[in-house]
């Protein structure tokens, strides 16, 4: 009997690999009585089946309103042809899973100011980010559903944590993880940042931006607003955005088409700080901050994504004929 923990799983993945374990010895006999040699005889399927009934348990769960207000983790198992598969889970509220977490520490990457990583690493853009880049164009631009389909939570925090310690392992952590882990740690990586990639400060000017009628009044706002980002912020989100193109292009394979990115991305790059978020805002709660603001969030990132590449040099020339402009 094979037991598993599922924690934040990709359970298409582990279903397949219970699809490949799930067989059963059968003796079968010849003519002469004799036994032969033991064969293996997989169960049809179970792979899917046990996905069907994962699937129906975690929506029933999901939808009941004694587990969406409760704090507590809940435990399930499911068995199927001699496997057993064990599973918690716990209600996180979007404005809690979401909200931003400052490190106290400022020797790692996470929830660390940008600039203080690339001081430190003497870089343009932070090692995490170029590394979960390089890895995800190297053997997951293909896979469908890449950035979007959750990688294995205890993957995603084995590899944080490698990339705070600066451990000696990390490109061959890299090249043996799951590729949707590291996706989800470059997700993690942003969304725990401090400020947004694109600050709080520009936050407001990135809203009002993106709501102008005028082509060439959008175009010269939201140029305007990459030439102010501190520079570690626009060579990170610059390589990003065309990391993200690059993926688009394999959209017949990946189905990550533009739109799809800016949704994944969106919010995780400008979704503002806690502190931020409320400032001027009659609004009572952060998920109805959410709301008001994420279709926006969206809307910058794809506008960019949608762009002719954009060159941090011609950005920077362009800094003084056009800071007069807007």
């Amino acid at each position: 009997m094979t037991e598993i923990l599922v924690s934040d799983v990709n359970i298409n993945s582990l279903c397949e690999h219970l699809d490949q374990q799930c067989c059963v010895d059968q003796n079968q006999h010849n003519l002469s009585g004799q036994p032969q040699t033991p064969v293996l005889k997989r169960h049809t399927n179970t792979g899917a089946k046990l996905w069907g009934r994962v699937r129906s348990k975690l929506l029933r769960q999901k939808l009941d309103p004694q587990t969406v207000q409760s704090k507590n983790w809940h435990m399930d198992v499911i068995e199927m042809n001699g496997i057993k598969v064990e599973f918690s889970m716990k209600f996180t509220s979007r404005d809690l899973s979401l909200k931003r977490t400052p490190s106290k520490k400022q020797s790692g990457v996470f929830g660390v100011k940008i600039n203080v990583v690339t001081k430190r690493e003497r870089s343009k853009v932070p090692y995490i980010v170029r590394q979960c880049i390089e890895e995800v164009e190297k053997r997951g631009i293909d896979e469908v559903g890449i950035y979007r389909i959750s990688g294995v939570a205890t993957d995603i925090q084995a590899l944080k944590t490698a990339f705070d310690t600066n451990t000696k392992d990390i490109l061959v952590m890299l090249s043996d993880m799951d590729i949707n882990a590291i996706a989800g740690t470059l997700k993690l990586y942003f969304r725990e940042l401090p400020e947004p990639l694109l600050t709080d400060r520009l936050y407001p000017a990135f809203m009002e931006g993106i709501s102008l009628s005028d082509p060439a009044a959008k175009e010269n706002c939201m140029m305007h607003l990459l030439r102010s980002l501190p520079d570690p912020n626009l060579m990170t989100f610059l390589t990003l955005l065309e990391h993200l193109k690059r993926v688009a292009e394999k959209e017949p394979l990946n189905k990550m088409s533009l739109h799809n990115l800016a949704t994944v991305f969106g919010p995780t790059l400008l979704r503002p700080s806690e502190s931020e978020s409320t400032k001027g805002l009659n609004i009572t709660s952060a998920s109805d901050i959410w709301s008001h603001d994420v279709m926006a969030q969206v809307q910058v990132l794809l506008y960019y994504l949608q762009h002719p590449p954009i060159s941090f040099a011609e950005l920077k020339r362009n800094t003084l004929y056009f800071s007069t402009d807007v």
